[in-house]
């Protein structure tokens, strides 16, 4: 690989969980390259939220603001507001069964953003441009080979070299293919269409979630989402064409309501696979490439951003030549990964529209509604209850910190994501203690000590099993 420029990371997708790839990699200091075959972003309808845990990832590097600023009011909203009816606080849905969001009021900040994909990668890519991440569009991956040393890439646009190749190139990755990863899964039994419309008459379309005896529709202004239960689309990849999309709202609405226009529409299923591992040598899998399921709970952009996060610092590490951290980053993600596609799949068992089904849905709603079943997949859907395994009696450790305001030994306050933005690792606590020069020490004036890893896990509290020591030398 003399002959070629070696790149320190090749990241082959320019979507959210490239583009925070790439920022988290450049904020440890070291300096990806972005390849992305669409000379122009994508326009096609995508998530309409991040999840908790998401969010979380995105402000413990100093997004909240931008955050802030591109949050938009759920459709929902709007119209009870109109008098179309009441909403349900934004908790999310399992299976069209509504979490009452009592975990926001005992937690208010671990909540999901309702920030549109569009919007986000618009805001991780002005951050990009600003760190000065080169991302090369219009160019796609043709092969690569192996070695110890690196990853020789052949692309449409010519040959580069790398220390390490990772796909975020979605469910259909070049890279995971190329690689011959091992995508085992189930296979599709629904087909689905989502598109942005205008109705002859959208007084005929209920409001919300409405299962019905031939599927599943929501219409909420502009915009409409069903799910039939008869099989996978012949062909999912060929263009969706306004008359499908009327044709599946009619059958499974009963109604003989009528598309007048419609801007954007996309065709979906729900085939749930998983990569068996996430690492084959210098080649990395994050985000859809490393998994596909169902869109029910909106988990997909949520578990792609931490993928990212999780990845990011030991792949900056794996640089200067700790690659034994990489294994971790399997051995982590996968199980929650894993337990995603398990509830998407159940939440497609939940849905069909048959009467043992409309039995089993009666229970699991009651169940919903109890605070330990709603807090059960409340953290289940936003990610916030994600715990690795790190070997330690604390429950705390493995867990990802919230954000939380902290009193420091000279009497000031500061946030703890605030000190996150610059990355490494964070040593809170009131005592004195010599620290690795990659993790900074934040001096409170009371209170237990907790280490936390770049990702936001927790890798030690006081009340750990294993030292403070051991820690510090495992993770930094």
């Amino acid at each position: 690989m003399s002959d070629l420029v070696v790149h320190d990371v090749v990241i082959v997708g320019a979507g959210p969980v490239g583009l925070f790839l790439a920022i988290e990699l450049e904020t440890a200091g070291v300096r990806p390259l972005v390849l992305e075959r669409l000379v122009e972003p994508d326009d096609g309808i995508k998530a309409a939220a991040v999840g908790a845990a998401g969010a979380e990832a995105l402000e413990r590097r100093g997004f909240a603001r931008a955050l802030d600023e591109q949050q938009v009011t759920l459709p929902m909203a709007k119209a009870a507001r109109a008098g179309a009816g009441p909403v349900k606080k934004p908790g999310g849905h399992f299976s069209a069964l509504f979490v009452i969001d009592q975990d926001l009021q005992r937690a208010p900040e671990r909540h999901s953003r309702m920030v549109p994909q569009e919007a986000l990668e618009r805001i991780l890519a002005e951050r990009a441009s600003e760190l000065g991440i080169e991302i090369r569009r219009g160019v796609e991956v043709e092969g690569f080979e192996q070695d110890d040393d690196g990853v020789r890439v052949r692309t449409s646009a010519g040959p580069l070299s790398a220390r390490y190749l990772i796909g975020c190139d979605g469910g259909r990755s070049s890279v995971r293919k190329l690689a011959g990863f091992e995508f085992p899964g189930t296979d599709p039994t629904i087909t689905g269409y989502q598109a942005l419309v205008e109705f002859d008459a959208p007084a005929k379309l209920a409001m919300g979630w409405q299962r019905t005896p031939r599927g599943l529709i929501t219409s909420i202004p502009g915009r409409v989402f069903t799910a039939e239960f008869d099989g996978p689309p012949p062909d999912r990849a060929a263009p969706v064409t306004q008359a499908e999309v009327e044709a599946s709202i009619q059958r499974v609405s009963g109604t003989d309501v009528k598309i007048l226009s419609m801007a954007k529409a996309t065709r979906w299923t729900d085939h749930a696979r998983q990569a068996t591992t996430y690492r084959m040598g210098r080649v990395l899998l994050a985000g859809d490439a490393a998994h596909v399921h169902s869109p029910f709970g909106g988990q997909g952009l949520n578990l792609g951003l931490v993928d990212a996060a999780n990845l990011g610092w030991k792949l900056a590490a794996a640089v200067r030549g700790r690659d034994h951290l990489l294994d971790s980053y399997t051995a982590e993600r996968h199980p929650v990964g894993a337990r995603v596609l398990e509830n998407t799949r159940a939440q497609v068992a939940l849905v069909r529209p048959d009467p043992l089904t409309t039995a089993l849905r009666a229970i699991v709603s009651d169940l919903i509604k109890l605070p330990e079943g709603n807090r059960l997949i409340g953290e289940m859907l936003s990610g916030a209850g994600i715990r690795y395994d790190l070997g330690d009696d604390d429950p705390l450790v493995g867990t990802l910190a919230p954000d939380r305001l902290l009193t420091l030994a000279d009497g000031g306050e500061e946030r703890l994501y605030a000190l996150t933005e610059k990355g490494g690792g964070l040593f809170v606590s009131p005592s004195e203690r010599s620290l690795p020069p990659d993790v900074r020490h934040a001096r409170t004036k009371e209170g237990p000590s907790t280490l936390l890893r770049p990702d936001g896990c927790i890798a030690w509290t006081d009340a750990s099993s294993t030292s403070l020591d051991e820690a510090l030398a495992r993770w930094f």
